[in-house]
């Protein structure tokens, strides 16, 4: 294992400090590491507050900042934050209008942020399960939450600094989630610091259809095939399951797992562009990057997300954060 590392041990805390660094002018550390959070708040502005297991940067703390999360709770590497810091996180940004936590579907961190909205008051939850590879994996049950975490994470976010109330948008949340699918395929596997050896073995002329973000497996190991041939299976397997929802306007989104370049992840971009396109979405908005990750995995994920004039709108709303940025 080849890693910049001091120490299996502090990886995660120095990761932590040079973040927030590297980004004073938006973002504070709460109190032992617990959370990273805005550092100016907006009064009477619902909450967001999102987290999980580190290893998958920018998500979530990159993420945080004006037109998205007001905290993130970072866990250790693929594992679940903990409760209390969940509450420290809604107690150090909730402004009075209550809180609303975004969670992927994985069983710690739905178990997790559940125990802390029990114990927390004005505090409800939106549960995203976009990836469409398998119905249960080793870390879920039901769908897993993956890539368009992101994307409901911007959409609310644009929502919250606009002054919807609470339960507006959590409705607004699980209404994205429901009109967004995805899936991904990886190349190689991803290598966990605290293991010091890669989470599974692959050969060099396959690729593990249908991964999950922590190396979970897919749908099935299969043969390397050409870019155009994967993004046909993928983009059939999310038309498939959006099925007549497929038609109009849209946001696709690639992300690479952390080990792919970006000139590749636009080769995907392209060939899922016009598959889609040729069935009858009209692609409207689009993002392509490393945004949703797997510490070193390479290979991607594609994501369609169905959009309306609301969720356009919403979508363009200015962001300024350290992942994602435009309109201020």
């Amino acid at each position: 294992m080849k890693k910049f590392l001091n120490s299996v041990d502090t990886v995660l805390t120095e990761s932590l400090d040079g973040f927030v660094a590297a980004h004073a002018d938006i973002l504070a550390l709460g109190d032992e590491h617990k959370f990273v959070r805005r550092r100016t708040l907006k009064p009477g502005k619902v909450a967001l507050i999102s987290g999980g297991g580190s290893g998958h940067e920018p998500l979530h703390g990159g993420l945080v900042g004006h037109g998205m999360l007001d905290a993130a709770c970072p866990g250790q590497v693929f594992t679940s934050p903990t409760p209390d810091q969940m509450l420290a996180a809604a107690e150090a940004v909730n402004t009075g209008a209550g809180c609303l936590f975004i969670v992927k579907n994985y069983e710690g961190d739905v178990m997790n942020f559940e125990m802390a909205a029990e114990m927390s008051e004005g505090v409800m939850q939106v549960v995203t399960n976009d990836d469409v590879a398998v119905e249960n994996s080793s870390y879920t049950t039901g769908r897993r939450g993956v890539a368009g975490t992101l994307v409901v994470e911007k959409i609310l976010g644009a929502a919250a600094e606009q002054d919807m109330a609470l339960k507006p948008l959590k409705a607004l949340g699980e209404r994205v989630n429901g009109a967004t699918r995805s899936m991904g395929v990886a190349l190689t596997s991803c290598t966990v610091p605290a293991a010091g050896k890669p989470t599974f073995d692959i050969g060099d002329g396959e690729m593990e259809f249908g991964v999950g973000i922590h190396g979970e497996p897919g749908r099935r190991r299969d043969a390397l095939k050409s870019a155009d041939a994967i993004a046909e299976e993928i983009c059939a397997a999310i038309s498939g399951d959006l099925g007549d929802r497929a038609k109009g306007p849209a946001l696709l989104f690639v992300n690479g797992f952390g080990g792919t370049p970006l000139m590749e992840l636009y080769l995907m971009y392209n060939s899922a562009r016009k598959i889609f396109e040729k069935n009858g979405v009209t692609v409207t908005r689009s993002l392509v990057g490393s945004y949703v990750t797997s510490l070193d995995m390479a290979g991607c994920s594609i994501t369609l997300t169905m959009l309306d004039d609301e969720t356009i709108a919403l979508w363009d709303a200015p962001v300024h954060t350290a992942a994602m940025r435009w309109g201020m």
